[in-house]
């Protein structure tokens, strides 16, 4: 039995600053979450614990801190925790006619919108969990309940001090260095690309240390020439004839560089029948600029994010960057969305409740407000929306008489096209013409 549970015994979890936590031993028909990405679950940070890191192509050590120093990537992840923090989420009641009902005051509807418990408001629990959720692939809360099964608090465990393993055919996380065990219906747990048992998840960091490390790279190598006053590597020729004549050269060489740097002088005196040629290439032949650039489209594709977000409008124009608003709500983010309700609807009211939570991403989607004010408009004489319901959307008061549906006058069922008399008088008789 978990530490927790829904009669409210047992205490809440342990702060834990530990690298990694003491792993139970697993029992025989146990299976240990090997990895996430190609980083050990029990300790996904071991390598950075080790001052080591997931290497890439170019050698960087990659990791999930590394790859938040890249710009884009730091775009990215904050613009999905910010999208999903702000997001209204609603708790409703199903009724039996079909309809539903706002529970607003029920206990859940508290934690997922005002506060997540007693230090953490929900919008910096679910900034942080989906933080976690876009760097390491995986976003585990603990669900606290009260003596009479309500629910009072969510507390965030860091992926770094948690263990999953499958005990008996069951799911269990094992957190902190004491290993305290909770069950499944006892977390919230945000998987990205889960596998097939339930165990192991994908980091978009680790999965592109390749990438990333690139990235670290360029940034790295032109923080270097630009610390050298912009001068190159650069070998030097001429008649020098003894190694230790050679070495003292290259130090003169070097110092004056750096003198001049510092003086802020552009010429460089050497002596006669001396010359200098650069090594490598300047970061103008190398296209530094360019892949950059390229790297924002990566990081782009890598975060399913559109590039616009990314602060990148290369080849963005009036309406195709809002177009891509819109490509972002549905393509990108209520995959998200369905996801995190689909995950608090299970763990939060189980699969037979009446209960369940919606998000809602109108206010997302919220055009110009001209368009915005034609579409209620509209809405408003089809008889879709009440004004009071249209006024509601832009959180505006009801008004007396506003709960009405309205329909235009001249709009007429086509079962029954007879027209309708005018106002105020009658139809003049058949066959007679107005005099």
């Amino acid at each position: 039995m978990g530490i927790f549970n829904r009669k409210g015994k047992g205490k809440r979890p342990e702060d834990t600053t530990a690298a990694a936590p003491a792993v139970d031993p697993v029992a025989v028909e146990a299976r240990e979450m090997p990895r996430i990405g190609s980083m050990p679950q029990s300790s996904p940070h071991i390598m950075e614990f080790l001052g080591m890191g997931t290497p890439g192509v170019t050698g960087e050590a990659v990791t999930i801190d590394t790859a938040l120093r890249v710009p884009a990537i730091w775009a990215a992840v904050n613009f999905y925790a910010n999208a999903m923090a702000a997001l209204p989420i609603k708790v409703f009641q199903k009724n039996k006619d079909g309809t539903r009902a706002e529970a607003s005051d029920h206990p859940a509807a508290w934690v997922l919108n005002k506060g997540a418990n007693d230090e953490l408001s929900a919008f910096d629990w679910r900034q942080s969990g989906f933080t976690e959720y876009t760097t390491a692939g995986r976003h585990v809360s603990f669900l606290e309940y009260n003596g009479r099964g309500e629910l009072v608090a969510a507390w965030p465990l860091e992926h770094d001090n948690l263990t999953v393993r499958r005990m008996g055919g069951k799911l269990r996380y094992s957190y902190g260095a004491r290993g305290q065990t909770y069950r499944a219906d006892e977390v919230i747990d945000l998987v990205m690309m889960p596998r097939g048992n339930g165990l192991s998840a994908r980091s978009p960091v680790y999965s592109n240390a390749d990438t990333i490390g690139l990235a670290l790279a360029v940034t790295r190598y032109g923080a270097r020439f630009f610390d050298n006053g912009g001068v190159p590597p650069f070998t030097v020729s001429g008649p020098i004839r003894t190694a230790g004549g050679v070495a003292r050269a290259s130090e003169d060489l070097t110092q004056a560089v750096v003198d001049a740097s510092n003086e802020g002088r552009n010429a460089l005196a050497l002596p006669e029948g001396h010359t200098l040629t650069p090594l490598g290439l300047d970061p103008e032949k190398m296209q530094m600029v360019e892949v950059k650039r390229f790297l924002v489209e990566e990081f782009a594709r890598i975060w399913n994010i559109p590039p616009v977000f990314l602060h990148d409008l290369t080849h963005g124009t009036f309406s195709n960057t809002e177009q891509q608003d819109l490509h972002f709500i549905k393509h990108c983010l209520a995959p998200l969305v369905r996801k995190y309700e689909q995950q608090v609807n299970l763990k939060l009211f189980g699969r037979a409740s009446d209960l369940y939570a919606e998000c809602n991403l109108d206010a997302l989607a919220r055009g110009v407000l001209k368009d915005r004010a034609e579409a209620r408009a509209r809405q408003i004489m089809t008889g879709q929306l009440t004004p009071n319901e249209a006024r509601a959307q832009d959180n505006r008061p009801g008004l007396p008489g506003g709960d009405d549906l309205l329909m235009q006058s001249a709009t007429v069922a086509l079962a029954n096209p007879a027209p309708q008399a005018p106002a105020g008088g009658q139809s003049n008789p058949k066959g007679k013409d107005d005099e």
